[in-house]
């Protein structure tokens, strides 16, 4: 039986990258998209598709970039569709990218932005294969650091510094899985009334929350069965903890988790090496 592996990370590996060629111009670039996606989504969730214009020296046309984040999903949608007309006229040529990845980037991807993280997980376990409960969410700023202060120049404009922690329990309730994570976010702002404290409050939640769950989704393998089960495995790691270690658990972490990783960016702008194999 087949069987395949999701990280909720950047996929970067190039047997997760097709190319596409010879797409003609006889459709927008919105409806090359959308016929694009229509075809290589069936074959399993997307990182990325994007459509760019051929450069100005080739034929009047486009090609297009799609990540998965299954290679064996790749290798499939590239097998099925090299040489097939899909959406037009004419067969378009489907390669397997050939980028030479340097090899750090191969051991040590990003995770996955919030957003992607949600998506992947709703469409490999559905709506309702998993859960998120906050364990404890509070405010870390001490008093020296919230104390208001005075910016140079005076007219009553003042700066406040908030830090708050998360911590946050993943379940996988179909298949007996847990893993908890936590987080600290915190920012510096020039305050120059409540309500703006008010805002940079919630958002500041908000965030430490995303980072938190971005966090315990790292620790996930998403296993892929070739009769179309998935699997849910936890990586054993040092940031899970047990019940009853949660008590004060943000206060004693506060500065190692504020080393955490940013929220990845897209890539949609990245250089493309073209080569294929």
């Amino acid at each position: 039986m087949e069987v395949d592996i999701l990280e909720f990370k950047v996929p970067v590996d190039n047997n997760k990258t097709l190319f596409v060629w010879d797409i003609q111009p006889s459709h927008t670039e919105d409806q090359i998209y959308e016929g694009l996606y229509s075809v290589f989504s069936s074959y399993g969730p997307l990182y990325l598709l994007k459509v760019c214009p051929n450069a100005p020296l080739n034929p009047p046309g486009f090609y297009a970039l799609i990540k998965f984040y299954s290679a064996a999903q790749a290798l499939k949608a590239q097998r099925q569709t090299d040489g097939r007309q899909l959406f037009q006229n004419s067969p378009l040529k489907v390669r397997l990218s050939s980028k030479q990845t340097p090899h750090f980037l191969l051991d040590s991807s990003r995770p996955l932005s919030h957003a992607r993280c949600l998506e992947l997980a709703n469409h490999c376990l559905g709506f309702n294969g998993w859960t998120s409960d906050i364990i404890t969410l509070k405010e870390l700023t001490n008093e020296e650091e919230g104390e208001e202060e005075e910016e140079e120049g005076g007219g009553g404009v003042r700066r406040r510094r908030l830090r708050f922690g998360c911590l946050l329990q993943l379940s996988f309730p179909h298949h007996g899985q847990v893993t908890r994570a936590a987080a600290v976010v915190e920012d510096s702002f020039t305050c120059t009334g409540p309500d703006v404290l008010i805002q940079k409050r919630c958002r500041l939640q908000k965030q430490v929350r995303e980072k938190a769950l971005v966090q315990a989704f790292t620790a996930v393998l998403l296993i892929l069965l070739g009769n179309g089960k998935v699997m849910v495995e936890v990586k054993q790691t040092s940031d899970q903890f047990l019940p009853e270690q949660t008590e004060g658990v943000l206060q004693v972490k506060e500065f190692s988790w504020s080393d955490f990783a940013p929220d990845e960016e897209e890539g949609d702008d990245e250089d493309w090496d073209l080569t294929v194999s």
